[in-house]
């Protein structure tokens, strides 16, 4: 007997199916941040010999820079933290801070590694590239006080751990190393096996003269791959870099994996700002993937050209997968139309991770993730400096995760049109708002303004343990909108949950300027949820208006706790 077929059942019940799985397939799309391939493991939570520290939630702190504002501070070789691995690895990443020397200029130390008690690998580790001290742009110099940039991170691959190995990190003091540490959180991950080689593709290695540095390599490899339109391949390895690698248009950069391409500088020609390594683009079509930068920078010079990925990338390019430390910058982009940047991590910045800077239209950066830097995890910034080539507007952060800078925010949007923000997750943002909306930088160049228009955007963002001290602009909210002597208009903030904030939950900052006054306009609070304000600061609330504030804010649907308006010249509707 054949079937019976009865279609406005089988609709109905099928019409049915889909709506009871709506929530739970709108559930999955809406989670917030990058899909982490990792799992991390906080020092305060793992079995140690050493002492817990903090939380504490002031500026300058060690703990306050720390995930969770809590460390463990190991003195004395052998004291140790050590974990059970709950899946199996391959790859290690400890986040650790020493102490610096007397003068600046860092100090060094060992780490054992031990799987089940028995050592797998003695690591070097320094305190060169952390402390920053004084007023912006900070210096090296310990008797500027005012300390910040306790942490650096090891990166180790090739450790192989099984699901229930104990995993010790332990004080393993040579000769000369200094015998104190804090270790802060240590991740875990199972790294894939190297790419292979694509076709039609050129290897670095074949245009190697048998030396150490493959600047000049790098550069022919680039330029015969330019001319026979095939791929530059990075194979697994370090690659001493001393000085600008141009791309041009069309070219195909690729490596194994950005656990083991590495592009690395040279710690005795770091200081020469034309000596490090930046990757500029020149054109369209220009594709970057899978490869590590590693920087040695340790200070922070704005007059310097950016090293890490720079320049402009014209139409159709993108940059995939590529791990970014110690660098100034991880990319400080311009004039692109449509560029992607997917899936990268950015680590230990001196500044921003990625800045959408000049001439940014229609860019994405999804699915990457930012710690440890000195300025913005993720901004867009239609800046002046140069002739734009791209009206900017319409780019996008989308599923990003941003922690633990030492400086500034987690994602900022300082004007452009119809920028957005969504689907992020910002954590332990101590020095800075979770996400900043301001228009205090200019944007403005020769008739042309690109202050804030359309509908910006931020929506479905989680904002935990953020809003703290700036030391520019004292405490920062959780979120915040800064309306500095210029309008805002056109703002929409969505079902965005801030939790434990260091400050205040949302500020509605102004800073006006004798006649130069800004309003805030046609601004949207919608299913915004404030939970727990004032770990740091007395007197906190979930919603603060400045005196001086002008303009509104309409309200909808909002779980905000206490609010306070200081700003006769401003009304919540």
């Amino acid at each position: 007997m054949g079937m019976l077929y009865f279609p406005s059942v089988m609709k109905s019940q099928q019409l049915l199916l889909l709506l009871l799985l709506c929530p739970v397939l709108l559930l999955a799309r809406q989670k917030p941040g990058a899909a982490i391939p990792w799992t991390t493991y906080e020092a305060e939570n793992m079995r140690t010999s050493g002492q817990v520290l903090g939380p504490q939630y002031g500026p300058y702190r060690v703990e306050t820079e720390s995930s969770g504002q809590r460390c463990v501070q190991l003195k004395g070789k052998g004291q140790y933290v050590e974990f059970t691995a709950l899946a199996n690895a391959n790859a290690l990443v400890v986040r650790y801070s020493l102490p610096d020397a007397g003068k600046g200029g860092g100090l060094k130390s060992t780490f054992g590694i031990y799987r089940n008690g028995q050592l797998v690998k003695d690591c070097h580790v320094t305190s060169r590239y952390c402390y920053l001290y004084g007023k912006y742009p900070f210096s090296n110099d310990p008797d500027s006080g005012k300390v910040r940039n306790f942490y650096d991170e090891l990166r180790l691959r090739d450790v192989a751990v099984r699901k229930g190995d104990i995993v010790r990190i332990a004080l393993d003091c040579k000769a000369g190393d200094i015998t104190r540490c804090i270790i802060d959180m240590a991740d875990l991950e199972q790294v894939a096996p190297a790419l292979a080689m694509p076709v039609n593709a050129l290897s670095l290695a074949d245009f190697s003269d048998g030396g150490t540095d493959y600047t000049d390599a790098m550069r022919k490899c680039i330029a015969a791959a330019a001319s026979g339109g095939k791929t530059v391949w990075l194979p697994v390895g370090t690659y001493k870099i001393t000085g600008d690698i141009v791309v041009p248009s069309g070219v195909i950069i690729q490596g194994a994996g950005m656990w083991y391409s590495v592009l690395e500088g040279d710690e005795n020609a770091y200081a020469s700002a034309n000596k490090r390594v930046r990757i500029k683009g020149t054109g369209s079509n220009i594709h970057l993937a899978d490869f590590a930068i590693t920087g040695k920078l340790n200070y922070r010079n704005d007059s310097e050209t950016n090293d890490g990925i720079f320049g402009t990338y014209g139409t159709g390019s993108t940059i995939s997968r590529l791990w970014i430390e110690h660098t100034k910058v991880g990319m400080w982009i311009e004039n692109s139309e449509g560029l992607v940047v997917e899936g990268c991590r950015l680590r230990n910045t001196i500044a921003d991770g990625i800045n959408f800077c000049v001439g940014m239209r229609g860019c994405v950066m999804r699915n990457c993730t930012a710690r440890g830097g000195g300025d913005d995890c993720f901004a867009i910034w239609p800046a002046p400096f140069r002739k734009q080539e791209y009206v900017p507007g319409h780019n996008v952060i989308e599923n990003c995760t941003g922690q633990l800078v030492f400086l500034a925010n987690g994602a900022a949007i300082y004007g452009g049109d119809s920028n957005t923000v969504r689907n992020c997750i910002f954590t332990d943002i101590t020095p800075g708002c979770g996400v900043l909306i301001s228009n205090t930088f200019p944007t403005s160049r020769k008739g042309s303004d690109n202050n804030f228009t359309g509908t910006t955007l931020v929506e479905d963002c989680e904002l935990r343990t953020c809003g703290g001290f700036d030391h520019e602009w004292n405490w920062r909210a959780a979120l915040e909108i800064c309306v500095d002597k210029r309008d805002i208009s056109g703002l929409v903030i969505r079902d965005v949950e801030m939790e434990n904030s260091l400050s205040n939950g949302i500020n509605v900052r102004a800073r006006n300027a004798g006649d130069k006054i800004g309003s805030l306009q046609n601004t949207l609070l919608e299913r915004v949820k404030v939970a727990k304000v004032g770990l740091g600061m007395r007197n906190a609330y979930g919603l603060f208006v400045n005196d001086g504030a002008h303009g509104s804010l309409m309200v909808r649907a909002c779980e905000l706790g206490v609010i306070k308006n200081d700003a006769g010249t401003f009304t919540l509707q």
